[in-house]
């Protein structure tokens, strides 16, 4: 186990371009944490708990640090500057893990059939020059922001079912796929349904297709921590699980399940997401954000393995790595084993 400052997590990551259901906590004693997160809908189990007051009831004092990308959390968390995020596993991550800095401890965003997800595209130039499915794309590019990320393993996974070759076109950021997919210099990409959907209305790109179609139960973010507090802090991270897991079953219940007012749901959302908007505006992209967050923030550890594979499968990080190194299957259940 070692602590990493950010210039020394940063230089691992550039290598790479249970129980059932959650133990009762032994609550913490008014713990100051620091909780990464990105300003997203998939990111809303730990509003809801700040702003219900499950992390309090859990005895923590959460403050937020926002980032602009995944890369970053994992650095934060490595160095010891934040306690908890949330992020999709990369090679990055899975590095860091390696050098003993980090562990995934739980699951959060994933694919669910029957409720809407991430959506492979066909940008508009392409579609219109006869590129109308995925198999069409066989030799063209395809959108990632890095070697190693989640949109690299999405992109391949569907390759490889359809048996097409696709030339991966690393933009490093969202902003830039979303341009380059506007002006035809790549083909496809895949991503959150609330980015797919205004922009396929748009005339920007079309949905083609769902991930789920091709990798189901997709454990598409985790939750995790420093490997320090995972084998240090067991009643702080029992704590945090526990108010992030009663934000996310709030939000199902209002998002998902129909079973509590959504127009309140919102609401609270948008103090985190789309702040830049007014309510009304923001609304409807907050709503195509929604997609399933794992219940007791429970791992699918059969597609964290599926995904250590791929990773290991290109040469993106170690081949001797296991899933223990990556993950404390201590703290939630494990499913897919």
């Amino acid at each position: 186990m070692i602590k990493l400052n950010r210039r020394k997590a940063l230089a691992l990551m550039g290598g790479t371009v249970a129980a059932s259901g959650l133990a009762t906590p032994a609550l913490a004693q008014n713990a100051k944490i620091k909780v990464g997160a990105l300003r997203f809908t998939s990111h809303s189990g730990n509003f809801v708990a700040f702003e219900r007051g499950y992390f309090a009831e859990a005895g923590l004092d959460v403050e937020f640090e926002f980032f602009q990308a995944a890369q970053p959390m994992a650095v934060a968390i490595a160095s010891g500057d934040i306690d908890y995020a949330v992020t999709a596993i990369s090679g990055g991550l899975i590095s860091l893990a390696d050098k003993g800095a980090i562990k995934v401890i739980g699951g959060a965003l994933q694919e669910e059939a029957g409720i809407d997800g991430q959506k492979y595209l066909i940008s508009d130039a392409s579609y219109q020059a006869g590129i109308k499915t995925l198999k069409d794309l066989d030799g063209k590019k395809y959108a990632v922001t890095q070697a190693g990320s989640s949109f690299h393993y999405m992109g391949a996974k569907m390759a490889a079912a359809e048996g097409i070759d696709l030339s991966f076109t690393p933009l490093q950021k969202v902003g830039a796929i979303i341009g380059a997919m506007k002006s035809g210099q790549v083909d496809a990409w895949s991503i959150v349904p609330h980015i797919a959907k205004p922009l396929a209305k748009a005339g920007a790109w079309h949905m083609v297709a769902n991930v789920s179609d091709y990798i189901p139960d997709y454990q598409v973010t985790t939750v995790f921590t420093s490997a320090k507090n995972a084998s240090e802090e067991r009643a702080q991270t029992e704590s945090f699980l526990a108010g992030f897991s009663k934000g996310v079953d709030d939000y199902a219940a209002a998002m998902i399940d129909g079973t509590a007012d959504q127009d309140e749901m919102v609401d609270l959302i948008h103090k985190y997401v789309y702040t830049d908007r007014e309510r009304e505006k923001a609304a409807p992209s907050i709503i195509n954000g929604t997609m399933r967050l794992s219940t007791n923030a429970a791992l699918n550890v059969g597609s964290v393995q599926d995904q250590l594979s791929w990773f290991q499968s290109e040469g993106l990080v170690g081949s001797d790595i296991t899933l223990d190194t990556l993950v404390d299957g201590s703290y939630v259940e494990t499913t897919g084993a």
